[in-house]
């Protein structure tokens, strides 16, 4: 590995010098590894995403159907079922193009120039044509335009969280890294696309293209995965077995209804042929739930509606309901579960009490209190900007946000206590020093490590007096040190020493320091995430923590918030590496917490899980979290996080807060419940119908339907009330039920046994309709099944709306769009009896308001049934 081995090493591997290559050097190189840019698999043709969509059973099952009709002259059908299966199937090409463009995000993040020596002449050139042995200088806000091992670092400080996932600037040098360790710890090495935010350096070019980290990740990213959400897998699982099913089950009644006109001795079997066929259409047509695909994806709109209200964004609409079944949450420590908001949250003053900091007063009224302030504050970069953004390195700006807190300003402090000269920190030294003019005369104030600190410091403050360091007093402040550290807080030391003006400090002057005291911070938990995880927790869900951090500092973190629990573990990503596929699998369930992992830990993290049969959500907002955002079932992305990240997921956090992720799961499983609602409700309307129909072949009557009449039912009539089922509230309990499984049907938990008894009384108010009709003519029974199967489908809405409760109790008008939806259903039925379009739906001219009152009245029984048969469907599922 390149980071431990020296930068002399490098250069003779590449066959390269700190002068660079030579021109034509480079040019073979660039023959040989080809351009410094991402690569991608050819992309599906849009024609090709069409017809897949042309694959599924049911839209096979349709079209055979249509194509028939159209022979047969029955055009109107056919033109109602082309245009529902041409608009699924655009619908579901834009949403897969729109998923394609995590690589396009990836390779903007390229570096278009790059600084670059060769053949001892400085030249900016295309990053593109950049080469293994190219030596690359770096300056503050370049984008790093490939990896490569640095020669020279001065302060040099590189961003590199898209790639480890921490958002603090990493200090860069140029010593060899003995032990093998994770790119987060490779501070001897730079990343294409991290992004120099301080200092200057020089670096020969290790990796470029699909060489480079980058490059790696884009692979993954790649070969990464896409996967069917479980409503998906048990929509298409169902839709086979239900094609299957339709099928022989039309192939049975043209074959019974043949058979019985041959044993009739049927005189002119070719109009008995047609006439079943069409039988046996009407039967699929009355069977497929045509506008299914259609209502899911408004009914999962909705849900992405409401999501967005919980600061949920939805790029992919099946995601909404997919939230709704996740069994564990991989979460990303900084932002999600903290505030990425490095903040002073202890402080050891010897002989002064915390407390005294906290008002503006101890800052004129305790030396002590006063000289920690200004050290803090003056021996310190950062700044906060007019629009309130920080700026600078995040431990420096927790200190002035301190100073801020306790009731000062820290750029009136800046203007009273001018500086006049510096030391820059380096990290040989790890230390910074800056020389004020105070009220009080010269000072040099310095900051650092607090075990250097501790070893350069002869005095010590001690309630606000100088005394000597004594070496009891020394373990004092080791001891406090070490307590801060078991808390997973970083820790600095702050000393002054009294100067001459004039005075311009060195390195060996860095010594004989007088110690004011330590001030300690984290990145703390967000305030709403501890109650975040504890819902979780309860409605079944594991959270766990995947992160860039130290080991230590995430186990603790996840303690405070209730993540980790006696008897958890905390694993690195090189003690995953060492764990066989067989050993993941048994501590799993035990591992809460991950430490500085890599992009493939995190893949192999969300498999484990899915080999478990586990539905997993995975966050992330850096490069290094796209492909495992792409694995998961589903990924996502943080609002504030890149553009690959927010590509390669199917949700953007807005707020990037965890809390947010618990609410929206509580709207998933509400969208699933509400899916299969609406599912019940077609499913049990068309099974009534198929009941009627089969009844009639037994009993020898007419067809109680004709195909317009089915269609009308299923595309028009019925798609209204099972979209506004999507908008029924969350029910109660919702949360305090564990996840569904991902193999659980689409027809379990109860939801056959509706489908069934519904459709059961369906069928039976539509027999006894058709059968009243008869009494008058064949006709007038085909008008009363038509008109009774569309008052008891349109009234079971009232019946559909809980599983659990009756209208009654959910009370009537508690979903508005229901109500419209019903209305409408009536009024839709009211223009089939003009004059003029009876023809058209077969109703006959003297069909009243005596017979349509019967209809309303056996609709009416009906619903009251479906309501009372609840008690028992519940006790039964139970």
């Amino acid at each position: 590995m390149f980071y431990q081995k020296n930068y002399e090493e490098v250069l003779t591997d590449l066959e390269s010098s700190e002068n660079g290559l030579s021109q034509e050097k480079a040019k073979q190189l660039l023959e040989k590894h080809g351009y410094n840019e991402l690569q991608e698999k050819d992309k599906v043709p849009v024609w090709k995403l069409f017809l897949e969509s042309f694959k599924d059973p049911l839209v096979i099952i349709l079209l055979i159907a249509a194509i028939v009709q159209i022979a047969l002259g029955e055009t109107m059908e056919s033109l109602i079922i082309f245009a529902v299966i041409i608009l699924n199937s655009i619908l579901g090409v834009v949403q897969t193009k729109k998923a394609e463009s995590s690589l396009d995000s990836l390779k903007a993040l390229s570096a278009p120039n790059a600084k670059v020596i060769r053949g001892g002449d400085k030249l900016t050139i295309p990053a593109k044509e950049l080469v293994p042995g190219d030596v690359v200088i770096l300056e503050a806000g370049d984008y790093v335009p490939a990896d490569g091992r640095l020669i020279e670092a001065q302060t040099l400080k590189c961003v590199e969280g898209m790639l480890t996932g921490e958002s603090e600037p990493v200090l860069k040098h140029i010593d060899v890294i003995e032990d093998e360790s994770p790119l987060g710890d490779q501070k001897n090495m730079v990343f294409s696309g991290s992004m120099v935010v301080y200092g200057r350096g020089t670096f020969v070019t290790t990796g470029t293209g699909m060489n480079s980290e980058m490059g790696k990740i884009a692979g993954l990213l790649e070969n990464a995965d896409s996967k069917l959400t479980p409503l998906q897998q048990n929509i298409e699982a169902f839709s086979k077995k239900l094609g299957v099913g339709i099928t022989l089950l039309a192939l049975l009644i043209f074959g019974i209804q043949v058979g019985k006109a041959f044993l009739m001795g049927t005189g002119n079997m070719g109009e008995v042929v047609l006439s079943s066929f069409m039988f046996a259409v009407a039967i699929a047509v009355a069977a497929i739930p045509e506008a299914l695909s259609s209502i899911m994806t408004i009914v999962l709109a909705v849900g992405t509606n409401n999501m967005a209200k919980k600061q949920a964004i939805i790029r992919k609409l099946p995601a909404v309901e997919t939230l709704g079944s996740a069994k564990v949450i991989c979460t990303d420590k900084t932002g999600t579960l903290t505030q990425n908001k490095m903040t002073v949250v202890d402080l050891y003053m010897n002989g002064t009490e915390p407390e005294v900091m906290n008002s503006a007063e101890s800052y004129e009224s305790n030396a002590h209190s006063r000289l920690l302030t200004l050290c803090s504050v003056l021996c310190n970069d950062s700044a906060i900007g007019s629009e309130g953004q920080e700026i600078g390195d995040p431990t420096e700006t927790a200190l002035i946000n301190f100073a801020n807190k306790n009731g000062l300003n820290y750029e009136d402090i800046r203007n009273e206590n001018p500086r006049v000269e510096e030391l820059p920190f380096d990290s040989d030294r790890k230390l910074m020093t800056t020389v004020n003019k105070t009220r009080d005369g010269y000072f040099m104030f310095t900051k650092g490590a607090p075990d250097i600190i501790f070893s350069r410091s002869k005095y010590v403050l001690i309630n606000g007096e100088k005394k000597e360091l004594t070496d009891e007093i020394k373990q004092q402040f080791r001891t406090q040190n070490e307590g801060f550290s078991n808390r997973a807080l970083r820790v600095l030391a702050f000393t002054y020493k009294e100067v001459e003006e004039g005075f311009a400090p060195s390195i060996e002057d860095e010594d004989d320091l007088t110690l004011i005291g330590l001030l300690a911070m984290i990145d703390p938990p967000r305030a709403e995430v501890i109650d975040a995880v504890a819902e979780a927790k309860e409605a079944g869900i594991k959270t766990v923590m995947i992160t860039g951090d130290h080991k230590t500092t995430a186990a603790a973190i996840a303690r405070e918030i209730g993540i980790m629990e006696d008897g958890d573990l905390a694993l690195t990503g090189q003690e995953l590496d060492a764990l066989t596929e067989e050993e993941l699998d048994e501590k799993l369930e035990k591992i809460t917490v991950y430490a500085r992992v890599s992009p493939e830990n995190k893949i192999r993290i969300v498999r484990a899980w899915q080999k478990k049969d586990c539905v997993s959500a995975m966050t992330g907002d850096g490069v290094n979290d796209a492909p495992a955002l792409k694995q998961a079932d589903i990924g996502i992305g943080m609002g504030s996080g890149t553009d690959v990240a927010k590509d390669a997921s199917d949700m953007v956090l807005v707020d990037d807060n965890f809390a947010s992720i618990v609410n929206a799961v509580e709207v998933g499983r509400t969208v699933y419940s509400n899916i299969k609602k609406s599912i019940t409700y077609l499913f049990a309307g068309n099974f009534g119908a198929i009941i009627a129909i089969l009844f009639a072949v037994f009993a020898n009557w007419t067809n109680p339907f004709t195909a317009l009449q089915l269609l009308f039912i299923n595309l028009v009539n019925d798609s209204l009330p099972a979209i506004a089922l999507g908008f029924e509230p969350t029910e109660r309990g919702t949360m305090k039920r564990a996840p569904r499984s991902a193999n659980e049907g689409i027809l379990a938990d109860g939801t056959m046994q509706r489908v069934v008894f519904r459709g059961i009384v369906i069928g039976i108010v539509t027999i006894i309709a058709q059968y009243i009709g008869m009494q008058v003519s064949p006709e007038f029974g085909v008008a009363m099944a038509f008109t009774t199967l569309i008052f008891a489908r349109t009234l079971q809405t009232i019946a559909s709306r809980s599983n659990v409760d009756p209208a009654v109790k959910i009370g009537f008008f508690s979903n508005k769009y229901v109500i419209g939806a019903m209305t409408v259903c009536f009024l839709l039925y009211s223009i089939v009896l003009i004059p003029a379009v009876r023809q058209i739906f077969s109703i006959p001219l003297a069909f009243g308001m005596q017979e349509l009152g019967i209809c309303i009245g056996l609709a009416l029984i009906s619903t009251l049934v479906m309501e009372v048969g609840k008690i028992f469907i519940r006790k039964s599922v139970k």
